[in-house]
């Protein structure tokens, strides 16, 4: 039965709901109606309204009781970033530089003054040169992506201040999943900065062609006969069809471009940017997740109830809801169509030995989040955010999804063409560093035979 004829059926034997009827007939309506009702802004989700519970939320009730103290730097008119970039735990060689006018302030971006964005596992910050904010951004278990500001002016008790509308109206469309999140661009940039929105834009992720990554990007590395387009200037005359990539290729110092001493470090790193955009993507799916999930098990909670079924019970269109969005998760977190690497690839930073070292090990030492950069971004290709605290928070239904279609391909029961780039010995391996670092796997996962799982077991 579909959710049409759920609706139906349920109008015929309990006319007395006319709430939950109002609230589900989108469910009979055209697509566009179904996105609206589908709305992160509304019930269940709440976007604007409800209270956050992330990193910076938290950071900023210890910066209110007195416990934390930001030290203000006059230096490079960096004032608060670097005690942000401590306080919270975001390694500096993380840093990325982006100088296309692609972001909030753009008056003070250009190739002369790049924007510079650090990140770890939940938050990112931005920060330019001479910009009157901090632009931040956590990974909220509920919400999705919640958008700060912190002012640069020198105060005696620092805010982060929360925007919703003024981020979404970009920050929330079908470049972010159609929900709170972030967009990783590549542009045809001018001598300005600002992109040629005639010969079109990419979004990037671990599947982009090398070709098309980081236009309007500083990138600092070597990455072998690969070419990106990143370092350039897209000047009169230029087009997407002959644009010269060789000038902005293996760079590894940035100064011939720009005065670097301005920033905390001179890198934009290449390894930097690889996980940024894995990370970015990931962090949207996970969000979507979590939605799409809340949503359905809203609906299937209204529908329980008008057809007098068992609370936990799960019709096959509430299944299919719970599986879409747990699929394109897994699909996405094993690296499906991740972009085979011709060359070896390696930053200027230090970026590519810190990383690593942040997350747990197995007893044979393996990790996640330990580099390949040969042939792949990483050796053992699951997204390390599956140890997130957005990822834990997932809808338990579907979670349940998740776990079962990462063990089924983990243990080699699906030989789907999708996951063929998985080798018997990486799936193996990711199985073993998840069995020994993962908490609250499902007990299927530690049998030691391949019978088929039960959900949730």
């Amino acid at each position: 039965m579909n959710r049409c004829e759920e609706l139906k059926r349920g109008c015929r034997t309990q006319p007395w709901t006319i709430f939950a009827v109002g609230l589900l007939l989108c469910f009979c309506l055209p697509s566009t109606v179904v996105r609206a009702q589908l709305s992160f802004e509304e019930p269940p989700i709440n976007y604007n309204k409800a209270e956050p519970d992330n990193l910076i939320s938290r950071f900023q009730k210890r910066l209110d009781a007195g416990e934390i103290k930001l030290a203000y730097q006059r230096k490079n008119r960096a004032g608060y970033l670097p005690a942000v970039l401590e306080a919270l735990k975001i390694s500096v060689s993380s840093q990325t530089l982006v100088f296309s006018k692609t972001s909030l302030q753009v008056k003070h971006i250009d190739p002369q003054s790049p924007r510079a964005l650090y990140f770890n596992d939940d938050l990112y910050v931005g920060f330019v040169q001479g910009g009157a904010v901090l632009e931040v951004s956590a990974s909220d278990p509920k919400l999705g992506t919640v958008f700060y500001t912190l002012s640069q002016s020198q105060t005696s008790h620092p805010t982060f201040v929360r925007k919703t509308f003024e981020c979404t109206q970009c920050h929330a469309s079908s470049m972010t999943q159609g929900v709170p999140g972030h967009i990783m661009r590549s542009v045809y940039p001018g001598p300005d900065g600002m992109p040629a929105f005639r010969e079109g834009t990419y979004r990037s992720d671990h599947s982009s062609p090398f070709s098309e990554r980081w236009g309007g990007w500083y990138v600092s590395g070597t990455h072998g006969e690969m070419r990106h387009m990143g370092n350039l200037i897209f000047r009169q005359g230029d087009s997407s069809r002959n644009l010269n990539r060789e000038p902005g290729a293996n760079a590894v110092d940035l100064e011939k471009w720009f005065d670097t001493s301005a920033y905390l470090t001179p890198h934009s790193d290449i390894v930097s940017l690889m996980v940024l955009e894995h990370q970015v993507k990931m962090h949207n799916l996970i969000t979507r997740a979590q939605i799409e999930g809340r949503i359905t098990e809203r609906d299937a909670t209204v529908m329980n109830r008008m057809l007098e079924r068992e609370a936990t019970f799960q019709s096959d269109s509430t299944k299919r809801h719970y599986e879409s969005a747990a699929n394109r998760l897994v699909d996405y977190m094993l690296f499906v169509e991740e972009l085979q690497l011709e060359g070896l690839v390696q930053g200027t930073s230090r970026f590519e030995s810190e990383f690593p070292r942040t997350g747990p090990r197995d007893r044979r030492g393996r990790s996640l989040r330990d580099f390949d950069l040969k042939q792949r971004l990483f050796q053992y290709p699951c997204s390390y955010l599956i140890y997130s605290e957005s990822f834990e928070a997932l809808p338990r239904p579907v979670l349940e999804v998740v776990y079962r279609r990462l063990w089924e391909v983990l243990s080699g029961k699906d030989q789907s063409s999708e996951y063929a780039h998985l080798s018997a010995e990486d799936r193996r391996a990711i199985l073993e560093i998840l069995l020994e670092t993962k908490r609250d796997l499902p007990k299927y996962w530690k049998l030691a035979d391949t019978d088929s799982p039960q959900a949730g077991g």
